[in-house]
């Protein structure tokens, strides 16, 4: 560490494990700067059109048909490449997680009773967090003897006051640690950055496969749609949102007593697919729309949840001076946006942006701070 001190540049490799992906990329990182010398991603693994891409020596992507059974086999095809390529191996390497329980609250080193407290927040984020642990435990062994850093998607929202983050259960139910977590912090955290000049009253809607709105005041998170899990606030790609409670009891008593049952239907087989009963893909969607009134149908109701989430959150705000949309939908998506803004028109003026979320290089650089 003492040549990173002396101005030299410290290798980082972010890894950003989702459900059914594994996003990496290589940094070379100062206290205050990063830079990107390698990426790629592993996508749809565990199924059988698994794909893995990654840059050359060249900066040209190069993609390929491969089979990922999991995550670690992901990681290990991503390490062969990187060693095979003409670039500065890892000296630290930074793990994105989703959740990490009511313990794991700040970014911070991986030791051993941070990883057992990570093992017992499985339960708050099933698709992501066992996906992350196992990527976690695969790179002690397959680059070993360097700072493993957990970043957490929950940490921004640290800073939600108690009547944003509490719900309306009595104590013995809020003390198993049953309150609003928020997610996407990640994202967020590097949106800010990004702007010149940092609005008072911010709102940022990520909207790709999993979607969230977020309140932001001078740079902190106040209040966010997504709770407990990732899967409540607005419908989602194939997450069903926000619920009546009663709609679980409903299911419990009819058919539905297996929570991996409840799991599948919320998280797997709700959202645009399980409304448009076509896909999850915005941009499938709207190339069917006007021949499908189910996809439609979806497709409105995605727009108005997110529209009413912007409002709730700048009410919650007290105001707005600037709403940004990042996330694959956010980003890419014009006609989605338009849809949204066409009914915020009662809410003062405020600004309008498209910001590309960077966790990777916002992962790297949480990582460069803690082991600098």
């Amino acid at each position: 560490m003492g040549a990173v001190r002396d101005g030299k540049e410290l290798p980082v490799l972010a890894l950003n494990c989702g459900s059914s992906s594994l996003k990496f990329g290589l940094y070379l990182c100062q206290k205050q700067h990063a830079t990107l010398a390698w990426e790629g991603e592993a996508e749809e693994i565990g199924r059988e059109n698994s794909s893995f891409w990654a840059t050359t020596d060249d900066g040209k992507r190069q993609k390929e048909r491969i089979n990922l059974p999991n995550h670690v086999a992901a990681l290990a095809y991503a390490i062969d490449v990187l060693k095979r390529c003409n670039h500065r191996q890892p000296e630290a390497i930074g793990h994105r997680f989703v959740h990490g329980g009511p313990k794991v609250r700040e970014h911070q080193l991986a030791t051993a009773s941070v990883v057992e407290q990570l093992r017992a927040a499985i339960a708050y984020a099933p698709l992501h967090v066992p996906a992350a642990l196992s990527v976690l435990e695969a790179t002690k062994q397959k680059i070993p003897g360097v700072a493993q850093v957990i970043c957490l998607d929950t940490a921004f929202h640290r800073s939600m006051a108690d009547v944003s983050k509490t719900f309306a259960f009595p104590d013995e139910i809020r003390e198993l640690g049953i309150e609003r977590y928020g997610f996407h912090g990640l994202s967020l955290e590097s949106i800010i950055p990004q702007l010149d000049r940092l609005p008072k009253r911010l709102v940022i809607a990520h909207l790709g496969n999993g979607a969230s709105v977020t309140a932001i005041r001078d740079g902190k998170s106040i209040d966010t749609t997504m709770g407990l899990t990732p899967t409540g606030g607005v419908m989602m790609g194939t997450r069903c949102g926000d619920l009546d409670p009663g709609v679980l009891l409903y299911l419990l008593r009819n058919g539905y007593s297996d929570a991996s049952k409840l799991e599948d239907l919320f998280d797997h087989r709700s959202g645009l697919l399980g409304i448009s009963g076509k896909s999850s893909d915005v941009r499938k969607l709207l190339t069917l729309r006007k021949q499908d009134t189910r996809v439609d149908l979806a497709l409105r109701m995605f727009c108005y949840q997110a529209r009413k989430a912007i409002a709730a959150m700048s009410a919650a705000l007290g105001g707005i001076d600037a709403l940004i949309f990042t996330g694959g939908i956010g980003e890419n998506a014009a006609e989605v946006r338009n849809e949204i803004c066409s009914g915020l028109g009662f809410l003062d003026k405020f600004q309008i942006m498209v910001i590309p979320a960077q966790e990777n290089l916002q992962i790297a650089r949480i990582t460069a701070q803690i082991v600098l």
